[in-house]
């Protein structure tokens, strides 16, 4: 076995305690600037130099939440935005990943379409809600689709961009070495890509969720932008900053999951 190394320089010593001691700053400063946040949000609403009525505060949120905790209703909306989310961010993931890949495969293919895609990005997708109501009808698939749709199209160009950035010397030293386009692909492109596959995912967390509540906002019986919708049109902000802080949880949540898998991946 081999022993393992317990000396170290004191420069290596005092550079790890920097190291622990900013992650705890870091840590300490961002639960600070979300206590303080949340306490001035409380003190203006209790002094009334906000109108809670129109703002909320942090109690009346708190309240709200019990009650929906208690009727059982935040979990079903929850469950239901949760779901449209992840399928939409699966599915946009996935598709447009392998769409990158054949676009890379194929220099004329890409020539032909990369405008296409270009436009079709530029496109106001809240714009298409109509069409889609009238292609897949209204509810849970109308609303998968507008997430997909708001999705696909960054991970197609920023893969796309990822594997055409990759290093010409190194293409040229494997074509050298008489690996097909399949070799090329499998040993290079895709690991060197990988960095930028998990800042996608990265951006796809927060725009599946934009997706899945602009859905909800055209056509929805249940969900956090169902639940936001209503509460505006009945002029309940207590109901909307609820529905709006359980978004803000979930998409901390599955931010947290991916920088996971960076951490396990660099690792």
């Amino acid at each position: 076995m081999k022993k393992k190394i317990t000396n170290f320089s004191l420069a290596h010593k005092k550079y790890v305690k920097k190291l622990k001691k900013d992650k705890f700053l870091v840590i300490f400063f961002r639960i600070f600037v979300l206590v303080a946040f949340l306490g001035l949000w409380e003190l203006l609403t209790y002094t009334k130099a906000l109108d809670p009525f129109f703002v909320s505060s942090p109690s009346r949120i708190i309240k709200q939440l019990e009650s929906m905790i208690s009727s059982g209703t935040l979990f079903h909306h929850t469950f239901v935005t949760l779901y449209e989310t992840l399928i939409g961010f699966l599915i946009a993931t996935v598709l447009g990943y392998l769409i990158a890949v054949g676009l890379w495969w194929n220099e004329k293919v890409r020539k032909v379409f990369e405008p296409y895609i270009v436009v079709l990005n530029s496109l106001p997708k809240i714009a298409l809600g109509p069409i889609i109501i009238l292609w897949v009808g209204a509810g849970t698939n109308a609303i998968i689709l507008m997430c997909v749709l708001i999705c696909i199209v960054i991970t197609t160009m920023s893969m796309l961009s990822a594997f055409l950035n990759c290093d010409e010397g190194k293409i040229l030293l494997l074509k050298s070495m008489n690996a097909n386009k399949f070799q090329i692909l499998w040993k290079l492109i895709l690991p060197a890509s990988m960095k930028d596959f998990i800042s996608v995912l990265k951006i796809n967390v927060g725009m599946s969720f934009v997706g899945s509540i602009m859905g909800e906002y055209l056509t929805s019986k249940a969900g956090l932008g169902y639940l936001i919708v209503y509460g505006g049109q009945i002029f309940k902000i207590d109901l909307v900053m609820s529905a709006t802080f359980i978004l803000c949880i979930l998409a901390y949540l599955l931010y947290a999951i991916v920088s996971l898998i960076e951490k396990k991946y660099r690792n």
